[in-house]
């Protein structure tokens, strides 16, 4: 069981997790919203902000499951440590 020091610190880098997270989602919006507009004032018959939109938006996908896909894979990997160690106590 984990003491109450250690689960400060594990909470702590997942609320930095998170905040980093949200802090790459705000300024995809703020950077990406800017590159619409620029692009529709200067060339409008031609759309290349959708290239940096897609591309960054992967990076953000990627960062989304890498920031909250965390959970998950934590419940598994508990569960599969707990069933380990129930086997272990059989033998």
């Amino acid at each position: 069981m984990m003491d109450e020091q250690a689960r400060f610190q594990e909470a702590k880098k997942r609320v930095e997790e998170i905040k980093g997270f949200y802090f790459h989602l705000i300024s995809y919006i703020v950077v990406n919203a800017v590159l619409v507009v620029i692009n529709l004032l200067m060339s409008p018959e031609y759309l290349w902000f959708i290239w940096p939109l897609i591309g960054w938006g992967v990076g953000l996908v990627i960062h989304a499951f890498t920031t909250f896909g965390k959970v998950m894979g934590k419940a598994w990997e508990e569960r599969k440590i707990k069933e380990i160690m129930e086997k272990d106590k059989r033998i």
